[in-house]
């Protein structure tokens, strides 16, 4: 029985800030807006980027990830992501991000989506905005949703809250709250609609069988 569980177990290990291990039960590891410090001992094989902020990608990636892929590009268009490396898939859906001079960068940040052993999450990084039909409509089915809840740097707590009504997963795993008192009152501000489990590890193991039933939201500790 634990031979079939881990056949189509993914393992979501949260590394700090934005950035999480996406582990496959096939073995292709993936890390979310890789900065070159939060990152595993081992090099993934692909790595996602944003670069809303430094902490959110890097210039000089390990030479030995065979697949990195930026969210965003240099000329402004969208960035198109359509990679599947052994058992998992990575697309993105492009949105905009504020620039420095308080106006709007288009296309400049990227939501990644995962999709392996019939399980997808979708990371959304530095999202600024609320979603249109049309997102929604390319995003599709989510089932777990990596959130910024820090409410200052990407969105208001409350925004992100309606973002993660717009998405409806079964699982939201904040990240990017730097405090745990951060995490706390977006905890509060969701409670009435989610089901909600602090964690005493980073690591969590997500199969379609396991996921709930409802909307839960599991804190997984390394915020900063």
């Amino acid at each position: 029985m634990q031979a079939a569980a881990a056949a189509d177990t993914l393992t979501i290990s949260f590394l700090g800030h934005a950035s999480f291990l996406i582990e496959t039960p096939g073995g292709v590891r993936a890390v979310t807006d890789y900065n070159g410090y939060n990152v595993p001992v081992d090099p993934p094989d692909i790595a996602t980027m944003n670069h809303a902020h430094s902490t959110h990608y890097t210039d000089y990636p390990d030479p030995r990830i065979a697949h990195v892929l930026r969210g965003w590009r240099q000329d402004g268009k969208p960035a198109l992501v359509d990679l599947t490396v052994g058992d998992l898939h990575v697309a993105n859906l492009p949105t905009n991000i504020r620039d420095w001079q308080g106006g709007t960068e288009v296309y400049g940040n990227s939501i990644f989506l995962f999709e392996s052993a019939g399980v997808c999450i979708a990371h959304l990084s530095h999202l600024h905005h609320l979603l249109t039909e049309q997102d929604l409509v390319l995003l599709g089915h989510i089932d777990v949703v990596m959130a910024p809840v820090d409410g200052v740097y990407t969105m208001s707590q409350p925004d992100m809250a309606a973002v993660l009504e717009q998405i409806r997963p079964r699982l939201v795993l904040p990240m990017h709250y730097f405090m745990r008192d951060v995490a706390e009152r977006f905890v509060e501000l969701i409670r009435d609609r989610y089901d909600v489990r602090w964690s005493d590890t980073p690591v969590l193991r997500v199969s379609r069988a396991t996921l709930p039933g409802r909307s839960t939201i599991v804190v997984l500790p390394g915020g900063l």
